[in-house]
């Protein structure tokens, strides 16, 4: 797991010393879902700035220059490529045709390999999986919706992307990872993280909580562009699902296999100590896959829906169904 974090300012109300201070308490905030590396990207004079390392967030000094208009991060969690080399760390630089951008990647792919085994990219001295992703969208020369919409159907994984080009509009692809993103309208401010407990972490942290905001629906195969002047608009891609039964990948709208974001659920959870039928029943008893993935970060949850679950099912079928708890 990694996280995605970063904001919009359209109206330029909110001042530079405030959000210098949300990028961050985001920052800080995400390093619940990583903490091998952290970067930013911002747009500075028409150019794509990336600055990264690979350390926690809470020991970088994110600062982005006055003016700045939009943040795009990311913080890691390692999967593939050493942190160490920092050019394996996101937000990964893109051109496009005429258009230079900052790419960033919460998930996994698994078919990166064979995408540069079958010269759809090209070979590069990055390791990180993500990174293949970035060169599906150069290789289609240009970054628009119909470029995306490319890149999300052709990688077979668990992701949701973020993209910052260097007009200030932000990109967000919805995979089977999660995202919260929310608008300020009288602050002229969208800001965004990969789970609902970041984004209220670093909002109290500033006291934003305090001003009203509007929760913008973002579902799986959503691609949405916010553009500098705030303007929202919308397409979408074809998500896929992978089924281990049977290894092999099916259109989204195939509903006789499992869901993708469950299984990897079910195949990391014991990293965190859960053991898999835990998760399956919770699964069971209509808790979202986003909903459990905040539960590993936080053992007390995960408990307190157990117990629920257990007060709903009966002592003696929970037993039966799971072992007692």
């Amino acid at each position: 797991m990694c996280s995605l974090f970063g904001w919009l300012d359209y109206q330029g109300i909110v001042p530079d010393r405030m959000k210098r201070k949300l990028t961050q308490a985001l920052a800080n905030a995400a390093e619940e879902r990583g903490t091998d590396a952290a970067g930013i990207s911002y747009i500075n004079d028409g150019k794509v700035v990336i600055f990264k390392r690979p350390k926690p967030a809470h020991k970088l000094h994110f600062n982005p220059p006055e003016g700045t208009m939009a943040v795009m991060g990311h913080t890691r969690m390692t999967t593939q490529g050493n942190e160490k080399y920092n050019y394996n760390n996101h937000p990964f630089a893109g051109f496009a045709g005429d258009t230079s951008f900052a790419f960033a990647h919460n998930g996994v792919l698994w078919n990166d390999k064979e995408l540069r085994k079958d010269k759809l990219i090209p070979d590069t001295h990055i390791e990180t999986d993500s990174y293949a992703a970035c060169q599906l969208i150069e290789k289609q020369n240009k970054l628009d919706f119909d470029s995306l919409k490319y890149m999300a159907e052709t990688v077979e994984g668990n992701f949701t992307f973020t993209v910052l080009d260097q007009y200030n509009s932000l990109y967000i692809i919805k995979g089977s990872n999660p995202i919260c993103l929310i608008h300020f309208e009288v602050l002229g401010l969208y800001v965004y993280a990969s789970t609902e407990s970041i984004m209220k972490a670093a909002l109290r942290r500033l006291g934003l909580h305090k001003f009203a905001y509007k929760i913008i629906e973002v579902t799986e195969g959503d691609i949405i562009r916010i553009d500098r002047k705030g303007d929202i608009s919308r397409a979408e891609f074809q998500p896929k699902i992978y089924c281990s039964k049977y290894g092999a990948w099916y259109d989204w709208d195939d509903s006789s296999y499992y869901n993708m974001h469950e299984e990897i659920l079910l195949a990391y959870c014991g990293c965190y100590g859960v053991d898999s039928s835990d998760v399956e029943l919770l699964l069971e008893y209509g808790y979202t896959c986003d909903e459990i993935e905040e539960m590993l970060m936080d053992t007390n949850l995960l408990h307190e829906a157990l117990r629920d679950v257990k007060y709903m099912c009966g002592e003696s079928l929970y037993e039966n169904c799971c072992g007692a708890f």
